[in-house]
């Protein structure tokens, strides 16, 4: 009877046991569901903010004194915004908030909060300002004033000017290298009869001119390479009777290292995300009016090995950060086109403002975001014996699997859902309800 009794005890015991196990494992699991799904949510937030590291472009229309917003998801207009008499240059802070207006007519810069598409500042700065960049960190703006040979340097916190530094004659074009120690202007040059260009640099830790180099003929744009070893300054013959060229400058003895002839004219430099290619937009003068093409160069070589025709009088040049698109807005025709940069060709284009000139293109790249969600995939994957996933600081890297992600959903949709579902996909805000929702879908399945 005793053994018996300890036969049943031992019995329940061991089946208590059993019970405790699987529903141990069943926690288990249940709790690297929910890793899992916490996983996808940071996933999802990632290649959402990377593929959308560049979701809009702003416009700057000359003649509607206006910016035309962008959608470049879905390469439509989806806003206006009013600033000052006849902008000009225009640049996005790096996290995206804000974006930077030249108002060459007013001598201003309009300062744009991109969440509300409005103006909250303004800025007076020098006279016929050109061109504006922000660097990397944020904290700064430099201003190129045409008519008074003078940067302005804007404190973007308090949007107001901290100091001017002197520069060439009639500086133009500017641009600040990748680690924002040093920012580059492009001076088109002296007289009426001597327009030959150069570049001043500055140090942006003293904000003083630390060298100048002399370029081509009339040096009205510059741009870096994505690694910071070279610049690439765009010289016009517009003036006077010479070749166009673009000028290669090693940033690291500040010499000018080869010379690319290119098409007439040329209004507008980029490079792109690999540093491969140099995109120069450029005009050719024609009977009634201005037939525009976009001439590309080879960086390995430094020749151009294509021209890709676009619109009339083409001017301000972006690629996007994935590489696979061209934005050259056209301002003889109210157009922007649009190039893939696979086929070489204008697979659309968009009507904006009157005259438009200038374009940039808004990042929204957290420099931290990388590093950050590293460490928090680590810690979701500690214990659950799933694989790390391995989150690429390349953000080129990230947005193709989200494309991939996108042609595969959208092959399996009908037309209309798919370009619901790419308005939505652009929409701010998407990326975070996709991830709560996962999360909130993992804590009710955790409940049961």
């Amino acid at each position: 009877m005793n053994s018996k009794i300890i036969s049943t005890i031992e019995i329940v015991i061991f089946s208590s046991l059993l019970s405790s196990v699987a529903t141990s494992n069943k926690v288990h699991r249940q709790y690297d569901v929910m890793k899992v799904l916490g996983i996808i949510a940071l996933m999802n937030l990632i290649l959402v903010g990377c593929a959308g590291a560049a979701p809009f472009a702003y416009i700057t229309n000359y003649d509607s004194n206006n910016i035309s917003v962008i959608d470049i998801a879905i390469n439509k207009v989806t806003s206006t915004v009013d600033v000052g008499d006849h902008p000009a240059g225009v640049a996005v802070s790096p996290d995206g908030k804000k974006v930077y207006v030249v108002n060459s007519g007013s001598n201003t810069v309009s300062v744009i909060d991109t969440s509300k598409n409005k103006v909250i500042d303004t800025v007076k700065i020098g006279t016929y300002p050109q061109e504006i960049v922000v660097n990397p960190d944020g904290k700064k703006a430099y201003v190129t004033s045409f008519s008074n040979n003078i940067v302005s340097v804007i404190d973007t916190e308090t949007d107001r000017v901290i100091s001017t530094v002197n520069v060439g004659n009639f500086p133009s074009g500017v641009a600040v290298s990748p680690d924002g120690k040093k920012v580059y202007v492009a001076n088109s040059g002296g007289d009426s009869t001597n327009f030959t260009g150069t570049v001043s640099v500055i140090d942006t830790a003293t904000n003083a001119v630390t060298a100048t180099i002399h370029t081509g003929n009339n040096s009205i744009g510059v741009v870096f390479s994505p690694d910071g070893t070279r610049a690439y300054v765009m010289n016009s013959n517009i003036y006077r009777d010479s070749t166009a060229t673009i000028s290669v400058i090693d940033t690291t003895t500040n010499e000018v290292t080869a010379t690319v002839p290119v098409g007439s004219y040329p209004r507008g430099v980029a490079v792109s995300p690999d540093g491969k290619k140099v995109y120069v937009s450029i005009q050719f003068p024609g009977a009634d009016s201005l037939t525009g093409a976009v001439d590309i160069i080879d960086t390995t070589t430094n020749e151009v090995t294509a021209t890709v025709p676009v619109g009339k009088a083409p001017g301000g040049i972006e690629v996007t950060p994935d590489g696979t698109k061209v934005l050259v807005v056209n301002y003889a025709s109210d157009t922007v086109s649009v190039i893939d940069t696979a086929t070489n060709k204008v697979i659309d284009a968009m009507n904006v403002g009157k005259y438009p000139v200038e374009i940039a293109l808004a990042y929204f790249i957290d420099s931290n975001m990388t590093d950050q969600s590293k460490r928090a995939t680590s810690y979701a994957t500690e214990g659950t014996g799933a694989e790390e996933i391995n989150l690429s600081s390349s953000g080129e890297k990230n947005a193709s699997i989200f494309n991939n992600l996108n042609n595969n959903n959208s092959d399996n949709g009908s037309n209309s859902n798919e370009n619901k579902s790419s308005e939505i996909s652009s929409a701010p805000g998407f990326g975070l309800l996709g991830s709560l929702t996962c999360l909130y879908g993992g804590w009710k399945l955790r409940k049961k």
